[in-house]
């Protein structure tokens, strides 16, 4: 953790035991003395006022009112609700698909279709829940007919995939499908090749999987997709082992 990362983490600590404001020395004032202050000087100190700080959940929040009443691409008109994403604002994970299908669009939430039934068995086989990770999509909004997304909604969409991601700041980045890998990734590689790799994007290590709703279709993926959960987590688990 940087020296700016402390200050935050600082910060976040004294805004959750209710200290709103942060007393800063008068710095003329000390270097005239021989640095013990009075109670009364004290009290003449400036203080920092942290009532402007903001909790991840709340930046998650603040992103997700842009992201209902966002209107920069086409998908805006045949939505029934956006889908902003769910889970831990601090997870070490971010798993992140390619865009809502019938019954995300329909609930507002993600990975609740069937596909979505699939990665809970799969999280919790793997020791996790949805509480102990953040799970989104590279689009906000379900394309017609759950049709592949295309570039140019992917490029509107991103901005808020971006600063997603810097409010939760995972350890590590699961690519859920293809197009998900390829889109954050901006390769065209196949998704078979980039499995098994430790990719980067923005500096947070990534890693690459089939999708649920590809394993639904093909059985055989079952067992390649649970090699790549075993990877992510030892990948993790080295990354921890270095803070």
């Amino acid at each position: 953790m940087n020296r700016q990362d402390k200050i935050i983490e600082y910060f976040r600590y004294l805004k959750d035991v209710g200290e709103n404001e942060l007393p800063i020395p008068d710095m003329a004032e000390s270097g005239r003395s021989s640095g013990n202050t009075s109670q009364s000087e004290y009290e003449k100190n400036k203080r920092l006022e942290l009532s402007d700080y903001k909790s991840k959940s709340q930046r998650l929040n603040e992103i997700g009112n842009e992201i209902k009443n966002c209107q920069n691409c086409a998908l805006h008109k045949s939505r029934n609700n956006t889908v902003q994403g769910m889970g831990n604002p601090d997870a070490d994970i971010m798993f992140i698909g390619e865009a809502p299908g019938a019954e995300e669009d329909r609930l507002g939430l993600p990975f609740v279709g069937r596909a979505g039934k699939l990665l809970d068995k799969i999280l919790v086989a793997a020791g996790l829940t949805r509480d102990d990770v953040f799970i989104t999509n590279i689009l906000k909004c379900r394309p017609p007919d759950n049709r592949d997304p295309m570039p140019a909604e992917q490029i509107k969409c991103m901005p808020f995939l971006i600063r997603q991601i810097e409010v939760i700041e995972p350890k590590i980045i699961c690519c859920l499908g293809r197009i998900s890998a390829q889109g954050i990734l901006k390769t065209k590689i196949a998704l078979g090749k980039l499995r098994g790799q430790v990719h980067s994007f923005r500096g947070i290590p990534l890693i690459a999987t089939y999708h649920p709703a590809a394993i639904l279709r093909n059985d055989n993926l079952k067992r390649p997709t649970w090699d790549d959960f075993q990877f992510m987590l030892k990948t993790l688990e080295k990354l921890k082992e270095k803070e």
